[in-house]
Order: C-alpha cells, then structure tokens, then sequence
C-alpha cells in the first residue's frame, strides 16, 4: 500500500460561519489570526500574510447545528513553543472568553474552547518527538488524556500581552465527526495513505511522515450519522500541501485504483479534491 506524502502538512481550512464580521472579529482580536483581506461574503486570516490559514464565509440563512451529525470537530492550532500557547491563553483570558477544557495528551498539551457558532477549537503545543511514548510493537504513539498543569503552562506567558498568535503557528490537526469510525479511517489508511498512529474508543488518529496525528475522527456524538444541511454552520474543505507535483501525481493514481472514491473533482487550481465518506471535501496540492 502506498503511503501519502511523508512532509504532508495542513495549508488552511474553510468554515462557514452565521455572521461574518462577529467570527472574523473572534478569530482575530481573541484567537489572534491577523485579519489578511476580507469582502462581503468572506474573510482570510492567518499568520502568514501571503497564504490564509483560514478562510471564512458568511451563510445567508444559517441554521443551528445538531449534535448528531457529522462534521467539524475542531481545528487545532499548533503553537511553536510553551510560551506561544500561553500567550494563546492569556489573549483568550483576557478577551473574557471561556476555555471549555485542557488536557495532556502525552504527545501535547492542548486547551479548547469553542468559537461564535460552537464550532470547536484546540490550541496546543507538541512535546519533543523523542519523548513521544510509543506501543509495545513499536508503531504509532501512546495518547492520554489526563489533567493538564495549567499553572506551570502559564508560568511561560510573556510579560507583556501578546497581540497577535505567534508568527509560526499552523493549523497542526483537524479532528473530525464521522458516521462510522473504522469506515472513515479505511478511507484515509487505504485510499488516501495516511497511517494510523493511535486508536482509542470510537476514535482514531491518522497522519503523515509520523507525526502523532494530522487527523483525527470520532463518533462520540455521531455514530450513524448524516451530514448537516448546507446552511449550517461549520468545515467546507481541509487543504493539504505535498513537497512537490510529483507527490500530488502518485496521490491522484492512488485514488483513480480506488472505485470507491467515485469521480475525483476539480479544483481548478491544479489540485487534487475528493470526498471522505462521510462528504468532508478534501483538496491536496503540491508545494
């Protein structure tokens, strides 16, 4: 089996959101993102001034989400340090927004919290890759949820408040709700070449080159579930950037063997997009 692109990494993902300008605000002036452009009908933020991290659009007539469906779960923001994240949570603190939760995964730290429509958000920081713990055989990482010291966390914060979310921050993960676990992660593993790399209860964790986990899926809430209407809030599209042309080449064989993916769709931009199972639209380009 071929396995993705091992330099995989995640280059921006697209919500939907019910009011524009009140999320464009939340994810600048309380998660940080600089505001890069923004229209009528959209906004671009993100670290990195020449390429949007985000991408949000407005919905003309939103409806509330429902538990039971399928979709986002939350789009996780990897900070480059300790003391990045803790800046991350004195800037939400101050803001007066609420921290739904924080754990030590082991592999991480990571706090959540949710934005204007409850679509979900995790902040977090990686632990070194050599202190990651392994399974007996070796494959894939242990991952743990236990209580995170918050305090020792924001003993790293700045003196000064940090403005803006630190300058290498990317979006490191996107943890989806799914129908049917082991159907999704078969598609990611056996379609798309991600490997597993942790499976816990009604959860899974898939990624590239290694890493503890770029994806990650659960049906907690959505066991048998059916994709929201198109007026809900929440994920349009996860954009994946390869090392180079070639890694997009092999990737489109890969999914032309599949008959199981249907149809590959066009992205007009040279890339590559597809849909998982459970109709999460997927585009891959190369660098």
């Amino acid at each position: 089996m071929t396995t993705i692109d091992p330099d995989l990494r995640i280059r921006s993902v697209r919500l939907a959101v019910s009011n524009l300008p009140r999320s464009a605000a939340f994810y600048e002036q309380v998660l940080g993102l600089p505001l890069i452009a923004s229209t009528a009908d959209g906004a671009q933020l993100g670290p990195d001034g020449e390429h949007p991290a985000l991408l949000l659009a407005g919905i003309e007539r939103p409806e509330p989400q429902s538990p039971g469906s399928t979709g986002l779960f939350h789009v996780a923001w990897l900070h480059p340090s300790r003391s990045a994240l803790a800046a991350t949570v004195q800037r939400i603190v101050r803001a007066g927004w609420r921290i739904d939760g924080a754990s030590d995964h082991g592999v991480s730290e990571a706090l959540y919290l949710s934005d204007p429509d409850g679509l979900g958000i995790e902040i977090y920081a990686d632990r070194p890759r050599e202190r990651w713990q392994r399974p007996a055989d070796g494959h894939g990482v242990v991952m743990v949820t236990l209580p995170l010291d918050i305090e020792d966390l924001l003993a790293q914060a700045p003196d000064e408040p940090a403005a803006r979310i630190a300058p290498q921050t990317v979006v490191g993960h996107v943890h989806l709700k799914v129908a049917d676990v082991p159907r999704a992660a078969r598609f990611y593993a056996g379609t798309l070449g991600f490997e597993e790399q942790a499976r816990l209860p009604s959860a899974a964790f898939l990624s590239a080159g290694g890493y503890h986990h770029h994806l990650g899926m659960n049906s907690w809430q959505s066991a048998g579930g059916a994709a929201p209407p198109a007026n809900v809030p929440g994920l349009r599209l996860i954009e994946f950037e390869l090392a180079d042309r070639a890694g997009l080449q092999e990737l489109e064989r890969t999914v032309a063997a599949d008959p199981s993916t249907g149809a590959p769709e066009d992205g007009h931009d040279g890339s590559l997009r597809v849909r998982d199972p459970d109709g999460h639209q997927l585009a891959f380009a190369g660098r």
